[in-house]
C-alpha cells in the first residue's frame, strides 16, 4: 500500500478573499487561486487552502473549484456547525520570520490580534496571534 501524500491544509474562513490577503500581504504567501468560496496559496512547499464557512448546518457540495477542476465531494455538516466554532477548534500555523516586530505590526493592520506580549526567549523571539477568523499563528524569530 502506498503512503498517503499531503495535499494541503484547509482552514475555514468567513471571508475568503480577506483571509487570502491576510496571508499574502502579512506573511508573503503566493495566491494561486482566489474566489469568494475557495482560495489556494503556497509558501515554499506548503499549500494552504481557504474554504468559505457557511453558517448553515446542511451538507455542502463544492464542484469545479477554480483550481483546475478539483472536487471536494462531500463535507459533513459538523464541519460547519456552530458547536465546532463554539468549542474553539482551530489550526495552529507556525512561521519563522526575519523581523517579528514588523510582522506583528503588519498582521495587526490586517485584522489580527496579538495573544499576549512578544516573548524574548534564549533561542529567539516568539509571539502568538489570532487572525480575524480565530486561527492561531505562532511567530518565531531566531536569535
Amino acid at each position: 500500500m502506498a503512503a498517503a501524500t499531503f495535499r494541503y491544509l484547509v482552514q475555514l474562513h468567513k471571508d475568503v478573499p480577506k483571509a487570502a490577503r491576510f496571508y499574502s500581504e502579512g506573511l508573503g504567501f503566493t495566491i494561486d487561486v482566489c474566489s469568494l468560496r475557495w482560495a489556494e496559496l503556497h509558501s515554499g512547499p506548503l499549500k494552504l487552502a481557504l474554504l468559505h464557512s457557511p453558517r448553515s448546518k446542511r451538507n455542502v457540495n463544492i464542484f469545479e473549484l477554480e483550481s483546475g477542476g478539483d472536487v471536494i465531494d462531500y463535507l459533513p455538516p459538523q464541519l460547519f456547525s456552530d458547536h465546532v466554532e463554539q468549542k474553539g477548534y482551530s489550526s495552529l500555523l507556525s512561521f519563522t520570520v526575519t523581523d517579528i516586530s514588523s510582522t506583528v505590526t503588519k498582521l495587526m493592520a490586517l485584522g489580527a490580534e496579538l495573544d499576549g506580549p512578544i516573548k524574548h526567549e534564549i533561542h529567539g523571539k516568539v509571539a502568538a496571534m489570532r487572525c480575524a477568523d480565530g486561527h492561531v499563528l505562532g511567530l518565531y524569530e531566531p536569535a
